[in-house]
């Protein structure tokens, strides 16, 4: 079909057609649209918030090896030894090859411990028993009461510059759109054939209709939801939240792991300068109102503070949950023991010809479901191309860069301009990058969120949790003409307080003096917390 490319910045018209219509922006609904886009199909991508704005942007950031479900889960663990494997090929610029240990210290089971090497070696995943000495020289912040480690490659991956690079390849290839801020509202359909979407654009406050000939839901933890309004019933989900905390430094060089079955609190994964310690599994039903607990964050520490002790003096700069989409639910099973696979359900079942779900998995296996879900895709609308994700390299564009944690800082001393002034000192991030995410990035608007920009760049994420870049950032943005009334202010305050809910659970320590600080310039200096949402 020929389309015409949009531009988000213009106004949306009523009226949109596609080739295929996918909802859900996290990395499996972007590795989605790629992969189409390869086969030339085109596609919109919509999401009622960001990119990335459930699970895929809440975890480790974890490129699972595959070790960590050996004794759960056998089909993951292969899987993830698989694709995690290609994605280190495939995608370096979003990959840090840091490596894993799992450890074990007393009090933990023997037994399992010397099993474990064996069922790596089942699953295909090359691993290597140390000497305790070996391992306190590769990380010595490891618990002296450590009796058995053992190395895997694990490594870790930027789930936000993954999702970023799929969809401006995508928009290279086939001029395919992605719309933030977009949500499903119900569906056209006649004699078991959707026709239309009915979508919001909260941000334009404007009734979309997106027609296509094919609509995949990639929703998450909301797919099931959404497959329910497309008059599905077929799709039967588990929700899991986890909790994760975040520290002020980066305490190990590779990801830490208990040697025990998975658990809360036994996993510790380097993300640049700092390190991710969690996470915790509790069901819940709520899918909108997800927050840390004082209860959560105790496990966390205390367990993970049994194979690094150090972590139980850390300091703490946010923590955050999100949640898991799991299959295979049972009234009393554990989530831990819920399959970490995935399933594409076609619903022919329930009468629908082209529509589709795919959920569950894994962060790492991302890909795999992609293109699972585009096979299935392509050969509804009559396509015959192979999918080619697992040879073709994700290219690069340094737009989609600056969610890195090295890449400001290499581009500052490269270009060493003075007058590119830096707009987050604890990231190093210059205006000149906050100019070209808003020129090149996908899904931005002529007047963006302070949020949107973020999750995009470093902005925010450093010790001081956006409490000098936000204001910098909203003056330069207004300085170049993108805010032009008190919208900017508006988006300031959503901003402060997306970090501020980050920081609440961990407000201990210098982390509270932080906070106070952050407090002193929001409220007392810029009166950000009596502003509406007119800006009055």
């Amino acid at each position: 079909m020929s389309v015409i490319p949009i531009q988000r910045a213009a106004p949306v018209a009523s009226v949109l057609e596609t080739d295929v219509l996918i909802i859900g922006g996290g990395v499996t609904g972007t590795g989605i649209m790629r992969d189409l886009a390869l086969r030339g199909i085109h596609s919109i991508l919509i999401d009622k918030r960001d990119l990335c704005a459930g699970a895929s942007g809440g975890n480790h950031g974890l490129l699972h090896s595959g070790a960590r479900y050996v004794s759960t889960d056998l089909e993951a663990a292969i899987e993830c030894r698989q694709e995690g494997a290609l994605l280190k090929r495939l995608a370096p610029q979003c990959i840090e090859a840091a490596g894993g240990l799992f450890v074990a210290v007393d009090g933990d089971d023997e037994v399992f411990a010397e099993q474990f090497s064996g069922l790596c070696q089942r699953a295909g995943i090359d691993c290597e028993d140390l000497s305790v000495a070996q391992a306190k020289q590769l990380e010595p912040l490891l618990s002296p009461r450590l009796f058995k480690a053992v190395r895997v490659p694990d490594a870790t991956i930027d789930p936000f510059h993954l999702a970023l690079l799929n969809v401006d390849h995508a928009r290279q290839l086939m001029h395919s759109v992605y719309l933030p801020h977009t949500e499903v509202l119900g569906f056209e359909s006649a004699d078991g054939t959707i026709s239309a979407a009915t979508c919001r654009d909260h941000l334009n406050h404007t009734t979309v209709t997106i027609r296509a000939r094919q609509f995949v839901n990639a929703g998450g933890a909301w797919s099931m939801a959404i497959a329910r309004q497309a008059g599905a019933t077929d799709v039967h989900l588990l929700y899991a939240k986890g909790t994760i905390l975040v520290t002020n430094d980066r305490l190990t060089q590779h990801v830490v792991n208990r040697l025990r079955p998975p658990g809360d609190g036994d996993i510790l994964v380097p993300g640049g300068s700092v390190s991710l310690l969690g996470t915790t599994s509790s069901r819940t039903d709520d899918l909108e109102r997800v927050s840390p607990t004082v209860d959560e964050i105790d496990r966390n520490l205390r367990e993970g503070a049994v194979m690094i002790p150090a972590l139980a003096g850390a300091r703490y700069i946010r923590a955050f949950s999100r949640v898991r989409p799991l299959l295979q639910a049972s009234g009393g099973a554990s989530d831990r023991a819920a399959t970490r696979g995935f399933a594409l359900m076609d619903h022919h079942s329930q009468g629908l010809s082209n529509f589709c779900t795919i959920t569950g998995g894994k962060l790492t296996t991302y890909r795999l479901m992609a293109e699972k879900a585009a096979d299935l895709v392509a050969q509804r609308l009559g396509n015959t191309t192979a999918c080619s994700t697992a040879s073709v390299p994700l290219p690069e564009d340094e737009a989609c860069s600056w969610s890195e944690p090295a890449t400001a800082p290499k581009h500052w001393h490269s270009k060493r301009d003075a007058d590119d002034l830096i707009l987050c000192e604890c990231e190093m991030l210059p205006q000149s990058a906050i100019a070209q995410i808003f020129a090149n990035a996908p899904g931005l608007d002529a007047q963006p969120t302070l949020e949107a920009i973020a999750l995009r760049s470093r902005a925010g994420k450093g010790p001081c949790q956006g409490s000098f870049c936000g204001i910098r950032i909203g003056s330069y943005l207004y300085d170049q003409g993108h805010y032009n009334d008190r919208t900017g202010l508006n988006h300031l305050r959503d901003f402060f307080n997306e970090r501020f809910k980050g920081q609440r659970s961990v407000s201990w320590g210098q982390q509270a003096a932080q906070m106070e600080l952050a407090e002193a310039l929001h409220c007392g200096l810029l009166g950000l917390d009596k502003l509406d949402d007119e800006g009055s």
